[in-house]
């Protein structure tokens, strides 16, 4: 009996439970105007990042010139709360849409990815300024 319940235990999987992570768009935030509170997260495969427009005019979008391969480019509508989740590992670059020229981005590194990527050359000042800043604090928080 004991050798059928040591069997069974071993047989039973439990799932993963993959983590939701928020992330507040704000048009004023600690770091300055126009960002995302935090600005760079380091999550898993199937982790889901929930997007909380609490000041209006924001959205989160993939930026095409910073995103795994094999993964699929995302929207969210302005002013409405989004969850994405992650599956492809990699870096992947996030921007407001009307924002982006003010620098409003974020990076999220879904496992452990290469997070030594290239930033696209079309990229406004302020948000090639923000990314490389977020570039080194993910590699510092390994």
């Amino acid at each position: 009996m004991r050798r059928l319940a040591c069997w069974l235990l071993l047989g039973i999987a439990l799932p993963a439970t993959a983590e939701v992570w928020e992330v507040k768009m704000l048009t004023r935030g600690a770091e300055g105007a126009m960002v995302y509170e935090p600005d760079h997260l380091h999550i898993a495969a199937g982790d889901t990042v929930r997007f909380l427009p609490t000041q209006s005019g924001h959205n989160a979008a993939s930026l095409t010139g910073l995103l795994p391969q094999g993964a699929e480019a995302f929207k969210s509508p302005l002013n409405k709360p989004f969850e994405q989740t992650f599956s492809v590992p990699g870096l992947y670059g996030i921007q407001c849409i009307p924002h982006l020229a003010m620098g409003m981005v974020m990076l999220i590194q879904v496992g452990e990815a290469n997070s030594q990527a290239g930033l696209p050359d079309d990229l406004p000042a302020r948000a090639r300024e923000r990314f490389a800043t977020q570039l080194q604090n993910l590699r510092a928080s390994r």
